[in-house]
């Protein structure tokens, strides 16, 4: 049920433990491999989990803060340890390893500066008794984790469930163990109690069995469409609250009056962030009819910029793709848009070398019945659809299953914010810019995107039993 894992675990049986191996999408060599958990000890350990939530629960906000002030401290003095690891185990750019760090500092430390105002008992006027509704902790949180935002992801979650007086276990994407258990002893080096945030390495057929574990009272996933609906199923059929944040395919408005050269620059920084590989990342860019062939210039000039290499180098903006499989996928929407009549401006050849790697692509004259219009294509394929106004970049872009995020691209501010606030059906768009995740502002989607919301005091109150309380005098 994890998301888009391309390198299965190795078979095991209930009382066996599984084994999970790593590749280095660079070179394609084998890496470290790790001895996983049964399902026994995995469902031991959410028990653990919850004896420690009991206890968790009756601390201060001052207490947890304490704690989730020294796990950000921790991050960031073993910054270059974990950016290492993400490259050696999904190919990030070590710079963007780094940076991913420090984000998942500055998260941990914004939840411990603000959970106890976002969740502040609130006063209700019944005129007459006292009245005021309450966020408790709900117990354990299971989080499903995808492997492409190894470290930010596992924190967004964690910060603000831990910070909300929850616990919680983690079953990350199998392709990351060496991230998933450093993440577990990141929380045990900064004092959490014992049990209270664990990692889980088992195989994805585990996840139904731990969603319906009595012990786990809530399940949170990043992941694919498909794993969505899995963990939906399972959650629904045990009457327990999730939040789902999935996959898409988010669309940019390069309108008439756009700054070209900016707009391909910002359209490209889109669609390339983190080799492609994210679920809001740009990967539509609808262009009106009348600046069509000037953005197409520029933006091929603006994704050029983005040429293949180390990525352990300071230098490199492109790397290569978390798996050969994930690659060789990518290359077959790419093909087949082109057989259906999409043109080819850049890229779209596989290099011949070893390691997951694909160069910056651009196709244009992108319809429908293409996988580049029809599908979610994860990694740095650009594809540009012409509309013949306003009206119609709007229709194409929510014509989409998904509705994670979106952009506009204008000089105006005033039309960009008309569209980006009430036009488009996504959960996030941002005006001259591209999308991007902060734990100052909600975060998620809705349609296939999934639904629910991370970050901001949305985020931390998901996991949360609002409560009405009164109290007659």
């Amino acid at each position: 049920m994890d998301e888009n894992t391309r390198r299965p675990e190795s078979g095991a049986s209930q009382d066996q433990r599984p084994r999970f191996g790593t590749v280095d999408p660079a070179t394609g060599q084998d890496g470290r491999v790790y001895e996983g958990h049964s399902l026994d000890e995995a469902l031991a350990m959410t028990r653990e989990a919850r004896h420690a939530f009991e206890a968790w629960r009756q601390t201060s906000f001052a207490h947890r803060a304490g704690l989730m002030r020294k796990a950000a401290t921790v991050l960031r003095r073993r910054q270059a340890e974990f950016a290492d690891i993400m490259t050696a185990e999904m190919g990030k750019l070590r710079k963007e390893g780094l940076a991913e760090i420090e984000k998942c500092a500055f998260n941990c430390d914004h939840f411990a500066e603000n959970a106890e105002r976002y969740l502040a008992a609130e006063p209700v006027d019944l005129g007459g008794p006292r009245a005021f509704v309450t966020y408790n902790p709900l117990g354990v949180v299971l989080a499903v984790m995808p492997w492409n935002f190894p470290f930010w992801q596992v924190f967004r979650f964690a910060a603000p469930a831990l910070m909300a007086g929850n616990a919680a276990v983690l079953k990350h994407a199998s392709n990351v163990p060496g991230c998933a258990l450093a993440i577990e002893s990141v929380f045990r080096e900064a004092g959490f109690p014992a049990g209270l945030f664990r990692t889980l390495l088992v195989p994805s057929r585990d996840v139904r069995a731990l969603i319906e574990a009595p012990s786990i009272a809530a399940v949170t996933l990043t992941g694919s469409v498909g794993a969505g609906r899995e963990v939906a199923s399972a959650a629904g059929g045990a009457l327990k609250k999730s939040v789902l944040e999935l996959g898409g395919s988010d669309a940019y408005l390069v309108l008439e009056d756009a700054d070209i050269d900016r707009a391909a620059r910002v359209c490209a920084a889109a669609r390339m962030v983190n080799g492609g590989q994210s679920c809001i990342a740009g990967k539509r860019f609808i262009v009106l009819k009348e600046v069509r062939a000037a953005f197409e210039r520029a933006f091929v000039e603006a994704m050029r910029a983005y040429p293949m290499g180390d990525p352990r180098d300071e230098a490199t903006k492109l790397g290569p793709l978390q798996s050969v499989k994930a690659r060789d996928a990518i290359h077959v929407q790419v093909q087949k848009s082109i057989d259906r009549g999409a043109r080819l401006l850049l890229g779209g050849e596989v290099p011949d070398r070893p390691g997951a790697w694909y160069p910056a692509t651009v196709l244009t004259d992108v319809r429908p019945g293409m996988p580049a219009y029809d599908e979610e294509v994860f990694g740095p394929v650009a594809a540009i659809i012409e509309a013949a106004d306003e009206a119609q970049a709007i229709r194409i872009a929510n014509a989409s299953p998904f509705g994670l995020g979106s952009g506009v691209l204008t000089r105006d501010l005033d039309r960009g914010e008309r569209i980006a606030a009430g036009a488009l059906e996504s959960g996030m768009s941002f005006v001259n810019a591209n999308v991007r995740s902060d734990p100052r502002m909600p975060f998620g989607g809705v349609k296939e995107s999934g639904y629910g919301r991370e970050c901001s005091y949305f985020g931390i109150r998901e996991f949360t039993n609002i409560k009405s309380v009164v109290v007659e005098r």
